[in-house]
């Protein structure tokens, strides 16, 4: 039987506005769901219907307002300090705008390098052989690694930022829209990716599009998404 990895238990995000904070904004409002390990759930709907702040509730990049979440049987709602700091080593994001995942003043290896440093992954001895095997891991070539991000395409930044979250070995990732500013040629290849590397490391995703034919193509289960709430399964 297949573990579940992550679990939401009606899982809700309002947030206040206006005079004395009366008007409520129910972003997330009552969301339940199971992933289970090396799985992809397709999280699907409109622009503001909630998708990424489910997603980044559970990376706890967000507070939650109420509702419950698990990480391999953990209740994570409520951890803080140096367990959550351990907790964002194994749960990470993908972000839609690849440039922003990066610092435009420093070169590729030293992005890659710096998660590694944080954590304490590896020693100084280690670090250049670590990195080139993740940079070989994302498809990408060795020269590009003493450039700066302003010298790669869009396609290739995203493979950066995947092989910078890899560093951290990962089991679950938030995938927000990772394609969606790539041209369409490339969209493909960073899907497929994707998949390779959940078949190598046994990642869940929970991967967030307003598209459903991507969805439909990444995911093992698809829940669509329509004012804050699930409103269908596929």
């Amino acid at each position: 039987m297949t573990k579940v990895k992550v679990e939401v238990e009606n899982l809700k995000k309002y947030f206040y506005s206006g005079i004395f904070r009366k008007k409520v904004i129910k972003a997330v409002d009552g969301v339940s769901f199971e992933i289970k390990e090396g799985k992809t759930l397709g999280l699907v709907g409109e622009s503001g219907c909630g998708k990424t702040t489910v997603g980044r509730t559970i990376l706890r990049l967000i507070e939650p307002t109420e509702g419950k979440m698990l990480f391999d049987g953990e209740d994570i709602t409520s951890l803080n300090g140096s367990k959550l700091k351990k907790l964002g080593r194994e749960m990470q994001i993908i972000f839609q705008n690849p440039e922003a995942s990066l610092n435009p003043r420093m070169k590729i290896y030293d992005s890659i390098a710096e998660p590694l440093r944080i954590h304490k992954i590896c020693n100084k001895n280690e670090e250049k052989e670590v990195i080139f095997e993740l940079i070989e891991t994302v498809n990408l070539n060795e020269e590009l690694l003493f450039r700066y991000p302003h010298e790669l395409s869009g396609g290739q930044i995203q493979r950066v930022a995947i092989a910078r979250i890899l560093s951290l070995n990962p089991k679950f990732i938030v995938a927000d829209e990772p394609t969606s500013m790539l041209d369409v040629s490339v969209q493909a290849q960073i899907l497929n990716l994707l998949k390779d590397l959940q078949k190598k490391y046994a990642i869940s995703y929970l991967f967030i599009s307003h598209d459903l034919e991507v969805v439909e193509w990444m995911s093992d289960e698809i829940a669509i998404m329509r004012k804050g709430k699930i409103v269908e399964w596929k």
